[in-house]
């Protein structure tokens, strides 16, 4: 196919690629070795949990593969990768920067992850970063969590952490990349915000190195920071009326994840897979 012109580089892409995938391998291994020491009661009687890899292929080209996890701790955890291209719906392309230049042509690579956990005091955890070209090339992404219950030194240390990686690629980067989270990861519809927030940013182009240098700090903070949250709570207890309130809670991420975020959006729209895309959604959900 004909590619977009934006800055295109096969190295470039290729480089974004295979970070995304080797990041993937790192976490899956992380939340694998989390599963294996659980010793807690509620679910010791279940295997320790292993993903599953399953590739698919998209029409228009390109595709990924979808990694999910049913376990002890994670009671669903994927980490999906896809790169896809391909030329955008005519409807869809004044939506994306660069898109009616290239006369809708685009390439996309990206990871994302959605963690629900079993214990409702273990937080879930949302992580997305991307690569896009189009007659422009950009980056996005970002992280947040969002706890059933609030814990001040979870929320302290994620934010930190991040931080830490924001502080590396700008100084002002933290501020107004967590500006830029609390304002998207919110349910207008319920006004309140979908968790404890995170940093969420987008459109950075120019300077690929810089920004691939970013891009990878983000994912290195998640991968740092998360797995030691989920190991710091796993073990503890819980009660049927906490259960119940988790499964509420996730009702706020249903209702954000369908209604408003871009991602599950731009992969309906553009020929993805829906088991990829959906399986941002918890296995159990109840409104009350």
């Amino acid at each position: 196919m004909t590619m977009p012109a934006g800055g295109d580089s096969n190295d470039e892409r290729e480089r974004a690629r295979a970070w995304f995938e080797s990041l993937r391998d790192r976490i899956c291994a992380a939340f694998e070795a989390i599963e294996n020491d659980y010793a807690g009661a509620e679910h010791a009687d279940l295997p320790p949990g292993r993903f599953e890899r399953k590739p698919w292929k998209r029409p228009g080209g390109g595709g990924g593969v979808m990694a999910l996890m049913r376990g002890r701790v994670f009671e669903k955890v994927g980490v999906n990768v896809s790169t896809v291209w391909g030329s955008f719906a005519p409807e869809f392309r004044r939506q994306i920067p660069g898109a009616e230049e290239a006369d809708g042509i685009f390439w996309a690579s990206g990871i994302s992850l959605v963690a629900h956990l079993r214990s409702p005091h273990v937080p879930p955890a949302h992580m997305n970063t991307r690569h896009i070209r189009t007659a422009r090339a950009w980056f996005g992404g970002g992280a947040d969590l969002n706890p059933i219950y609030p814990d001040e030194e979870d929320t302290a240390a994620f934010h930190a952490r991040l931080k830490a990686a924001c502080d590396s690629y700008a100084p002002d980067a933290y501020q107004r990349f967590k500006a830029w989270a609390d304002e998207y990861f919110f349910i207008p519809h319920r006004d309140e915000p979908r968790g404890v927030g995170g940093i969420f940013y987008d459109y950075l182009e120019g300077e690929f190195e810089r920004h691939l240098a970013f891009t990878r700090e983000v994912g290195e903070a998640f991968l740092d920071i998360y797995p030691k949250i989920v190991r710091r709570h796993m073990n503890r207890p819980w009660t049927e009326a906490e259960r119940q309130h988790q499964l509420v809670r996730r009702g706020r991420y249903v209702e954000f994840n369908l209604l408003y975020d871009r991602g599950t959006q731009f992969g309906l729209r553009t020929g993805g897979n829906p088991e990829a895309i959906l399986m941002s959604l918890p296995p159990v959900v109840a409104w009350p």
